[in-house]
């Protein structure tokens, strides 16, 4: 139980789907993940933006409990991602990306944060997330970490040091299936296992997500929703959902990685709601509470015979 520190991106995100788009609305992984993850356990959050940042997404952060210190304000622009949806929400086609000050991003961990028991490296060069770990005054009690296709075709061998070094790994299934070179998901996370990480957890969108440890697999489905209006963020918003409950328990055992699992999909089916974090930011304790009891029921098998 303590604090959880985010190494990741902040950025303005202008996003079309089916049903909407919003220009420059507040995005990025380190962003998605430090709010749904504030309604569990105090979280810190490192990011690099530029001057044009709105004060008004740092108030956002602020006052949800988030703390914002370790948000690196440079000369330039800030990270923007421009991308679009069509009828099949599982994947992105990216029209544009500016990482303006992003490039030169290098964290800068201060005496709080070098020693935080729960570090999540989100979704960046795992050369930095390697500089993070070595950041640490000692090690956490739990590390976990996000990647993507361009890291693993491009830095690979960066990335399988850093998975070396790393206790959990959230991937999304294609990912996965890139990383390990195994067409099958068990096939896959048994491979990632070998890499380093005890747990994976693999996120597969519309379908739900999957956990393998020690203990075998874990399934949770998504939450059926009527009204799906931007799934931008949603995997982030799991992962904070996941480590934010990690933190905020006594003990990590094999129920309570099951239920960190339940309530990551809790908080990103709220996320594809609206976009940006227009849904997570008017949720309260009671819905969040419902929504895991809705899931609860949804795989609930019912009394044994």
């Amino acid at each position: 139980m303590g604090d959880l520190l985010v190494v990741g991106s902040v950025a303005l995100d202008s996003v079309q789907t089916p049903f909407g788009k919003v220009r420059e609305v507040l995005g990025g992984s380190a962003t998605y993940f430090a709010y749904a993850a504030s309604f569990f356990t105090k979280v810190r959050l490192i990011a690099a933006v530029g001057e044009d940042f709105p004060q008004e997404h740092v108030r956002l952060l602020r006052e949800r409990g988030v703390d914002v210190t370790g948000l690196q304000a440079g000369a330039g622009r800030t990270f923007r991602w421009v991308g679009e949806y069509g009828y099949d929400l599982n994947e992105a086609t990216t029209l544009d990306t500016q990482l303006n000050v992003f490039a030169d991003f290098r964290p800068v961990l201060g005496g709080a944060a070098r020693r935080v028991p729960y570090l999540f490296l989100a979704n960046i060069d795992p050369d930095l997330q390697l500089d993070v770990l070595r950041q640490m005054a000692e090690r956490p009690q739990l590390v976990a970490l996000d990647t993507m296709n361009f890291w693993i075709e491009g830095k690979r061998a960066a990335l399988r040091r850093v998975l070396g070094q790393v206790d959990v790994i959230t991937i999304n299934d294609r990912e996965a299936r890139q990383l390990a070179g195994e067409a099958n998901l068990v096939k896959a996370a048994r491979a990632i296992r070998a890499m380093g990480p005890t747990t994976v957890v693999v996120k597969r969108g519309e379908y739900g997500a999957m956990m393998f440890a020690d203990g075998g697999f874990f399934i949770v489905p998504a939450y059926p929703l009527e009204s799906v209006y931007d799934p931008t963020g949603a995997g982030d918003t799991f992962a904070g959902g996941f480590m934010g409950y990690l933190a905020s328990e006594e003990r990590l055992d094999e129920s309570v990685f099951r239920r960190a699992v339940v309530y990551g999909s809790v908080m990103a089916s709220f996320t594809v709601e609206d976009f940006s974090l227009n849904r997570l930011t008017s949720l309260g304790p009671a819905d969040i509470a419902d929504r895991y009891a809705a899931f609860h029921d949804l795989i609930r098998l019912g009394a044994s015979a």
